[in-house]
């Protein structure tokens, strides 16, 4: 396993390199505390640039890189904002678009206005905005997303910095569920609406977007829809408070340099058309298949084996990014992110929601009791069957489950066990991941 999720520690984010260079560029005017969850947050801003690129993933499927989310979560007043100012650089070619379709769509509502109520009304101009403001309302939304179908299929991006207004933009939190795994999965909106022109209003979700929130806040948002399909969808990059320093954190400036550097790297984005294999990043996607087994068994866990699904997708998406960003070449540099993104989604995951995956609603400071935990990391280097069934009740785990997950770990190769002692021991190959990964 390539980074421990069961650490308080979040996981290390590789150092750029060959080939992820643009992370480099992207994190230069970024304080240095919110480096590590600003790349995966950043990255579905930077896909909505692209439009009619597919890719084929593990399964022999092609798909668009739409579809791109995040949930950027911390305390209030760690640098949450800093998303925003990064976001707004790298979509200043569509804020002069969306400033170009205001334009017409002022000057046709003034025409009507103008227009005495006899006169024939001037038609209302084809408009559709690719980064619309964040307190978007639903028939707008859904408005919007089929002019861009009509238009060509343009992916329209939002930054929504409080999770809330997900309702606003979904009509309501009843919604917010169904809507988001249509945007997940670039399926159809499944909303009809009867307007004056007849039946519209179902058009293809074609949408990248990103939220921002407290960990209380995020916990609230997602309780009810933790086994529903929708929370497994999202994303997460977590950033604790961390220790007291007697320091504001210095960022930098967007300067003109910085965009010019930003705006070849878009236009890489822009330009790419077409369909591809990348075969070095869906081997990577089985390798994590691997790993994120592995993880489920040690922490005798199925909901965390069917979250990991999605963010190995997710996690491939980003790095797919990437490659395009490197002129369409694969890097060991771009491998080791992606590998970084889906582990750092889990950490997050089990950071801030362990108690609500096991169906439990606590408050914050309690929220780490439960959870997803490495059962085999906290037994010693040598147990016996008695401990791992005593450790497995004191998680609300059944006792009659205990020998088939002793079976488990000896076949990958985790455990060995002694005839003489009668004890299980961790083999030397375990414990050499343990000490890589922490």
């Amino acid at each position: 396993m390539s980074y421990n999720i069961f650490n308080h520690t979040a996981p290390a984010m590789p150092k750029p390199g060959k080939g992820t260079e643009i992370v480099k560029l992207l994190l230069s005017q970024v304080s240095q505390n919110m480096r590590e969850p600003l790349v995966p947050m950043c990255i579905p801003a930077l896909a909505s640039h692209l439009s009619a690129v597919e890719l084929m993933y593990s399964d022999n499927q092609y798909y668009e890189l739409c579809g791109q989310m995040g949930h950027l979560v911390g305390p209030s007043g760690i640098g949450k904002a800093q998303l925003t100012l990064l976001i707004e650089a790298i979509m200043r070619p569509f804020r002069d678009h969306d400033d170009m379709e205001y334009k017409k769509l002022t000057d046709w509502i003034r025409q009507v206005k103008t227009r005495g109520a006899n006169k024939e009304k001037p038609e209302r101009p084809a408009v559709s905005f690719w980064f619309p403001p964040s307190d978007l309302t639903a028939p707008a939304f859904l408005q919007n997303a089929l002019a861009l179908e009509q238009q060509g299929g343009r992916t329209q991006y939002l930054n929504l910095p409080e999770v809330e207004m997900a309702d606003k933009m979904c009509g309501g939190h009843r919604q917010v569920s169904q809507t988001i795994r249509n945007i997940y999965d670039r399926t159809r909106a499944g909303a009809l609406r009867a307007t004056a022109d007849g039946v519209t209003g179902n058009p293809l979700l074609r949408v990248n977007i990103t939220f921002s929130s407290t960990p209380e806040a995020a916990r609230l948002f997602y309780k009810r829809d933790m086994t529903n399909g929708f929370f497994g969808r999202i994303p997460f990059a977590y950033k604790a408070r961390g220790e007291r320093k007697g320091r504001i954190p210095r960022q930098g400036q967007y300067d003109d340099e910085f965009l010019m550097k930003l705006d070849n790297y878009l236009l890489r984005l822009d330009n790419c058309k077409g369909r591809f294999v990348v075969k070095p990043l869906n081997k990577i996607a089985d390798q994590l298949a691997e790993e994120m087994a592995d993880l489920a068994n040690l922490a005798d866990d199925d909901f965390l084996f069917e979250l990991s699904h999605r963010s190995i997708f997710a996690a491939w998406k980003k790095a797919a990014t990437l490659w395009i960003l490197n002129n369409q070449t694969y890097t060991r540099s771009i491998g080791d992110f992606m590998i970084w993104f889906c582990y750092y989604d889990l950490w997050s995951k089990v950071r801030v929601f362990s108690d609500l995956i096991k169906g439990c609603d606590t408050r914050m400071d309690e929220m780490q009791r439960g959870g997803p935990k490495n059962m085999l990391d906290s037994l010693e280097d040598s147990f016996s069957e008695a401990q791992l069934e005593t450790l497995r009740q004191s998680l609300d785990k059944s006792k009659e489950g205990t020998r088939h997950q002793l079976n488990v770990w000896k076949n990958r190769g985790f455990i060995t066990y002694s005839n003489q002692t009668g004890l299980y021991s961790k083999t030397e190959a375990y414990l050499k991941g343990v000490k890589i990964q922490n």
